[in-house]
């Protein structure tokens, strides 16, 4: 099952497995910065989330692609 939280008004947290550092951060902040409506992206590494923040509702198909994209998944 997907973990994703209301954070606040336009900011979802999602689940992310697979990351582990810096670099892992970077990847997951880049592709979720590029779907449309992202605002910004916090990652809570030890957390293993991504907290985004858009200007419109994302479509979980779109994050998805985008995390795997990176080489991490959504869980």
């Amino acid at each position: 099952m997907t973990a994703v939280a209301e954070t606040g008004a336009n900011t979802i947290a999602y689940g992310v497995q697979g990351m582990s550092c810096g670099h892992c951060s970077a990847a997951v902040t880049e592709a979720l910065t590029a779907l449309p409506g992202v605002s910004a992206v916090e990652i809570d590494l030890p957390g293993k989330r991504a907290l985004v923040t858009a200007s419109t509702a994302l479509e979980i198909a779109a994050v998805r692609d985008a995390i795997e994209g990176a080489g991490y998944q959504l869980v």
